[in-house]
């Protein structure tokens, strides 16, 4: 009965089996049409975590001339998009199930210009039963030097 229950709590974490469920079926199918991979989702502390450690996802956007503007560079309004969409699957990974929620706030600040694939690391920093609030760390998959920070608060639907 005990490996049963184990068995259980296992399946109840929300993953990346989970995660590409959420991809295929809740989000908006423009943003599916951008490529976005689920490349990990962290429900609970991993081990050796260090204590700022915060749930969260890592969704990647695949480098592509359609995303980019006259200079080459992958343009803002895609890096914003992949960042509020990785802030979905990291609340998810934090209450561990998905749940509807709707952007208040979300500020970002763009370092510098990237012409590749883009990882997105979103982190649950509070979450309450009405709102979450989160920070994204966008970067350059080809050096994992960061291309933007963007913090957002969304109200849970």
């Amino acid at each position: 009965m005990a490996v049963l229950h184990q068995v259980e709590s296992v399946q109840s974490i929300f993953g990346l089996q989970a995660a590409g469920r959420l991809m295929a079926e809740i989000v908006a199918p423009w943003v599916q049409d951008l490529g976005l991979l689920v490349e990990s989702v962290e429900s609970s502390r991993p081990r050796g975590a260090p204590a700022e450690w915060h749930p969260g996802a890592v969704i990647r956007l695949p480098f592509s001339a359609r995303l980019c503007h006259d200079g080459g560079a992958v343009c803002g309004q895609a890096l914003m998009a992949v960042a509020d969409t990785a802030m979905v699957f990291a609340c998810s990974a934090a209450w561990n199930r998905y749940r509807p929620m709707s952007p208040i706030d979300q500020t970002t600040h763009f370092l510098r210009p990237v012409d590749f694939d883009v990882l997105a690391d979103a982190r649950v920093i509070r979450i309450s039963r009405t709102t979450s609030f989160g920070r994204v760390t966008i970067m350059s998959a080809s050096d994992h030097e960061p291309v933007g920070m963007v913090s957002g608060a969304y109200a849970m639907l």
